[in-house]
């Protein structure tokens, strides 16, 4: 524990330097992105996870297969009677069971079927997980490039103010300007160096936040390339989210699976057939155990068993699993609720970013050509310095603006493509090597197979209480009024 929280902390401590103390190595967002994807914690916890509830399968297909036990006994009795006196016996055995289920009512048939379910669930939340790290990576590369311009920014700033602090002094001394001139020049200057080291705070955390995501610090980042995929269509965007969107797809599997324990909860009512087998051999004296090869049995039998009365227990739990079954239901709707807030704001986000930035690029140029007007005006007695320090102070605010402009409508977009289901790994970069849920899933199904499973599958599924299906909430339609609404409120590029 002590090593980690050490490991922790030098990953803080090596963004820090490097925020304070310049670039370490060039890097890309690809690269930031397949490293976040090969090493990022919350990313292989998911997989693990996943991992282990493909075990399901393999414990829900095990119904399917015989069960063999060796049963050992050995028992003492005593008995005093006054006629025959004392009497003791002590007698032991050994035999081995075997028993095959050719029929549970649909129970086997229907648990593997909730349990492949609940595994396209854990896949759709795998890929979830995946995106919300992904847009996280992004956003962070993108403070980080936003906070390093912001502290140029503040550096070029400081510069100039101390150059307009020079000029002012020298102006004083010479008699053209007075005192307060002076004064301003001075307040500008401080407050700019204050500004600076708010910047320089910034960048560190910034990068602190990449260091913690990524897995390193940042070097020398590269410029942001564009982002595939990002719909001009608001009606686009949502039509791809509700097909596409992992959390309503794991919601629609989590559904089936409500709706396959339903199925499996009311055959308990239905009767079940067994096979069973048994050899073993008893003696009835422990001290000679050569007797037990002696006496030897072996039974064979076919068991049908018919419930009759559990004391409510079935329809306790026939009750129990609807109920299940409907907030599983719900939650398919609320899923497609969120995911359409999701889109909504993801769009109006970049719709507003993008017009911010558009504005902002204006804005820095007539900023730009305002300011250096200023300073000639001013060197001619036609401005003040308070006019100067303030056109310098609108120029700065301008590029700020601008520079942040430009990461919100990054971030926007990249939150848009989650909301959408269009940020996974491959959608980012073609090239990289992705992670398959699948090839563990196909590695452990049928491990301890044996050749006749799937007639007995067949068997148990033949006149087993069949899967009552709900709406199919992950293809369903959103309700036609609340998409027309948001869809005629959603701004339009």
């Amino acid at each position: 524990m002590l090593k980690r929280s050490r490991a922790l902390a030098s990953v803080a401590v090596i963004a820090v330097i490097a925020g304070m103390s310049g670039p370490a190595w060039a890097e890309t967002l690809k690269d930031a992105l397949a490293l976040a994807y090969q090493t990022n914690p919350t990313l292989l916890a998911q997989r693990a996870n996943q991992r282990a509830l493909d075990e399901s399968i393999v414990q829900a297909r095990a119904g399917l297969r015989p069960q063999l036990d060796v049963t050992l006994s050995a028992n003492y009795s005593r008995s005093d009677s006054a006629t025959l006196g004392v009497t003791e016996t002590d007698t032991g055995g050994v035999s081995i069971g075997l028993s095959q289920t050719l029929w549970s009512g649909g129970r086997i048939g229907h648990g593997i079927s909730a349990a492949e379910a609940e595994i396209l669930a854990g896949r759709e939340n795998l890929r979830d997980i995946e995106q919300s790290v992904l847009a996280s990576v992004i956003q962070a590369y993108a403070d980080v490039l936003r906070d390093d311009e912001i502290l140029a920014i503040r550096q070029s700033n400081l510069g100039v103010l101390q150059r307009q602090l020079e000029e002012a002094s020298a102006r004083f001394e010479v008699g053209e300007i007075t005192r307060t001139d002076v004064a301003q020049s001075e307040s500008r200057l401080a407050q700019s160096e204050a500004d600076l080291a708010n910047a320089r705070a910034q960048l560190s955390v910034s990068r602190a936040v990449y260091a913690a995501v990524v897995g390193q610090a940042p070097g020398d980042l590269a410029p942001m390339p564009e982002l595939p995929g990002v719909p001009a269509d608001f009606d686009n965007a949502l039509d791809v989210a509700l097909v596409d969107n992992p959390s309503i797809r794991a919601a629609g599997y989590s559904l089936r699976a409500a709706e396959a324990n339903v199925a499996a909860a009311k055959a308990e009512y239905m009767p079940s057939a067994r096979l069973t087998a048994s050899y073993g051999g008893s003696t009835a004296d422990l001290g000679n155990l050569n007797d037990i090869a002696d006496e030897t049995r072996f039974q064979a039998g076919a068991t049908i068993s018919v419930p009759l009365f559990t004391g409510g227990l079935n329809s306790s739990r026939v009750a129990q699993a609807l109920e299940r079954a409907n907030v599983a239901q719900i939650s398919v709707e609320g899923e497609r609720r969120s995911t359409l807030q999701a889109v909504s704001s993801a769009y109006a986000q970049s719709i507003s970013a993008r017009a911010t930035l558009q504005a902002g690029e204006e804005a820095v140029r007539a900023a730009t050509v305002a300011a250096e007007g200023v300073r000639q005006e001013a060197q001619v007695g036609l401005r003040t310095t308070l006019d100067v320090l303030n056109q310098e102070l609108e120029l700065r605010n301008a590029q700020i603006t601008l520079a942040s402009a430009r990461r919100n409508e990054y971030v926007a977009q990249a939150n848009l493509l989650a909301a959408m289901g269009r940020l996974e790994g491959q959608d980012l970069d073609a090239s990289m090597s992705v992670y398959d849920p699948v090839a563990n899933y196909d590695r452990v199904r049928n491990r301890g197979g044996l050749p006749w499973d799937g007639l007995v599958e067949a068997i148990d599924r033949l006149a087993a209480p069949p899967v009552v299906p709900a709406n199919d909430a992950a293809d369903a339609p959103i309700d036609a009024q609340l998409k027309s609404e948001v869809v005629q409120t959603a701004p339009r590029d």
